[in-house]
């Protein structure tokens, strides 16, 4: 069972090495960030695996039912293809197949809780901006409706508010001992 931190096999089959490099760095900081970017690459390999299988069974139809627009290859040329096609399809299950197992390798050693990766509730929808906090109350109106990104931007914006009244006294506490010095001054 492969457990490399490095990408899985089929991200360097699939791209160039300098693709690699084109990564954003928060994907390489640690390697649950690793993983989380491997099971996104697993699935672009398995709309691509649906794509092949499309494109196989395409090849085992019947020359006469291909349509102009098809552009399908004929005769032994059309074997030939469905051998290349099926190849570079189960390839790309094996890939996918390690891939999954390395993930759920990298899940039972970081000794996840079950209870972190259940689904969630029945019906439940996500905010636009992403899932927030959890609310005490089943409506989820103690919390508002807000996404975990809302809830950022909200505490930034309180961050910068409280920064600028912070200088704004400073300002102002300067300007009272210095006008506190001149008077005694004269």
């Amino acid at each position: 069972m492969a457990t490399s931190s490095s990408l899985p096999p089929h991200g360097s089959q699939d791209h160039p090495p300098n693709e690699i490099n084109n990564i954003d760095p928060i994907w390489m900081s640690s390697r649950t960030a690793r993983q989380i970017y491997a099971l996104g690459e697993v699935e672009k390999d398995i709309s691509r695996l649906l794509s092949l299988a499309a494109q196989s069974m395409a090849l085992l139809s019947l020359p006469q039912t291909d349509g102009p627009e098809d552009d399908l290859p004929q005769g032994a040329e059309r074997s030939e293809k469905f051998v290349d096609v099926a190849n570079e399809y189960f390839e790309r299950l094996d890939a996918i197949h390690i891939a999954i197992r390395s993930s759920l390798a990298h899940i039972r050693q970081s000794r996840i809780a079950p209870s972190a990766i259940n689904a969630p509730p029945l019906n439940f929808i996500p905010p636009p901006l992403g899932v927030g906090l959890p609310s005490t109350d089943a409506g989820g109106t103690a919390r508002g409706e807000r996404g975990l990104q809302e809830e950022r931007v909200e505490r930034d914006a309180w961050k910068g508010i409280l920064d600028a009244l912070t200088k704004i006294k400073q300002a102002r506490d300067k300007e009272r001992v210095e006008a506190a010095a001149r008077s005694t001054g004269s």
